[in-house]
């Protein structure tokens, strides 16, 4: 059966922790301090003024909120970070908000997964983080999370992500000092990181591999703080008919599709959309294939991906996220965008959305005239980075296709944005979704020994998700205690 993270493990190896985090000045945030950093003790917020975001600070824990000042150095927080992308823009009159990622330590809301996977280890004594090494397999921003957590709370890292992805990753990771393994292929090659996996548990017993896929920290992290951040933005900007009409997210690790379980407990007839790469459409027809969506995953269905809440899955072509990138980042594609009267505030925060931002855009877009949306519905949706990550890749087009020019931005707009249509998307039903649902057994049975009955819990036990998610009240309260016991925070 499937366990929840809820009692102290070895006592010996968290008094270990307690001892190791008091020499360090670690304090451990909570879950509720996340979702609201109103509720952050002023004497950490005084610290927190004098460092930069990105900064190997233990006191940059608690600056995993979608709730940051939008600065790079002394801020504190504010409201929820987010973009309103209007019909000039989308084509259609459905209202269609992302939550921005970059905001966050290494630009990238990864950081909370990561969070969400590690400290429930750290107050269990499951991980010794004097004694071990965490190992965070990706795609490429959740080893980037999971390595600067790690950081701040004392241990060293094993990053392992597809040799394919962005230099920007890559060049960061180096300067952390961290480990890393780069595995054969590009985002979609999540298998061979797999591999890597097994590879290191059988031979390296100094390490724990804290997997996104299958770890529950994750989308209880993004059930108990990003959906809450959507949920606050929608009560800040609806109208008197306004409804939250679906939640559209890239499965990747199926961390933020998990929103959609919390936003339906408000939102009963939402609809949640799976979206992924029509190269590698897993879910839409048990594709398979490389793309360069980064950071969605593919080729798999995450064991942490509650199937059962999922009401369709869509499929955007990666060439129109490449495309749509320089157009929104472009000098001649920002100009023509401006002729086609989209705001200039708008335009000048274009750079907020990375690629799979942008193709989350396009699965918000597809869901809006598919379903026939009007403007009283509201699609939430996700940046998970910025542009800051793939600035090489925009270099890269310019070397193989040369200057972006205006002719080219009229294409792009017209076929890419406006021109995108309602296909490849398909409606799910209960047997549909079951089918998605048996793929786990393929990867998570055969071949990373799950058992066959926590695969069927997992779709037949009603109450095992809502348990799962509710995990984090226990886990704020024992933070809460485990920081009492090292004594930093009464002591700042």
């Amino acid at each position: 059966m499937i366990q929840t993270i809820d009692k102290i493990v070895n006592k010996q190896v968290r008094e270990n922790t307690v001892k190791r985090f008091r020499e360090k000045g670690i304090i451990l945030p909570t879950f509720a301090e996340m979702r609201d950093p109103g509720l952050v003790p002023d004497k950490v917020k005084a610290k927190l003024k004098d460092i930069g975001l990105w900064d190997f600070n233990p006191l940059n824990l608690f600056r995993i909120t979608w709730k940051n000042a939008p600065t790079a150095k002394g801020g504190l927080f504010g409201g929820v970070n987010y973009i309103e992308l209007p019909s000039e823009l989308t084509g259609v009159k459905a209202r269609i908000i992302l939550l921005v990622g970059k905001f966050f330590p290494t630009g990238a809301h990864k950081v909370g997964a990561a969070y969400g996977c590690l400290a429930p280890r750290i107050i269990t004594g499951e991980f010794d983080p004097g004694a071990q090494k965490a190992v965070w397999p990706s795609t490429g921003n959740y080893c980037r999370g999971g390595v600067f957590d790690s950081v701040l709370m004392g241990c060293h890292s094993v990053a392992i992500l597809p040799e394919e992805m962005s230099a920007e990753r890559f060049s960061w990771l180096k300067e952390t000092g961290a480990e890393i393994i780069a595995t054969h292929g590009c985002e979609s090659n999540v298998k061979e990181i797999y591999d890597a996996c097994w590879d290191i548990r059988n031979n390296r017993k100094d390490c724990v591999i804290f997997n996104q896929f299958d770890e529950f920290g994750n989308p209880t992290w993004h059930y108990n703080v990003t959906a809450r951040a959507m949920e606050e933005v929608f009560n800040s900007v609806k109208g008197p008919k306004s409804k939250i009409a679906a939640l559209v997210s890239a499965t990747g690790s199926a961390g933020t599709i998990s929103t959609g379980d919390y936003l339906r407990t408000i939102a009963p007839h939402i609809k949640v959309v799976a979206n992924e790469a029509i190269q590698c459409p897993t879910l839409l027809n048990n594709g398979f294939g490389g793309h360069r969506i980064e950071g969605i995953g593919d080729k798999h269905v995450p064991w942490v991906h509650n199937v059962k809440n999922t009401d369709a899955v869509t499929a955007v072509d990666d060439e129109d996220c490449i495309r749509i990138m320089r157009l929104f980042n472009e000098k001649d594609g920002k100009e023509y965008l401006k002729a086609n009267r989209v705001p200039q505030e708008i335009i000048g925060r274009l750079d907020l959305l990375g690629i799979s931002g942008i193709g989350n855009l396009l699965g918000a877009i597809k869901t809006a005239k598919y379903y026939e949306m009007t403007g009283d519905d509201v699609i939430f949706s996700l940046a998970t980075d910025s542009m800051e990550m793939y600035q090489s890749r925009l270099a890269e087009q310019t070397k193989d296709k040369g200057t972006y020019n205006r002719d080219q931005a009229v294409k792009d707009f017209e076929k890419c944005l406006i021109g995108q249509a309602a296909d490849h998307l398909r409606d799910l039903g209960y047997y549909d979704r079951r089918a998605i649902h048996n793929l786990k057994y393929y990867t998570w049975v055969e071949q990373q020994a799950k058992d066959v009955a926590d695969l069927e819990q997992l779709w037949y036990d009603r109450e095992i998700w809502p348990k799962l998610f509710s995990q984090a009240e226990k886990w704020d309260e024992m933070i809460r205690e485990f920081n009492d016991e090292t004594g930093v925070l009464k002591n700042l």
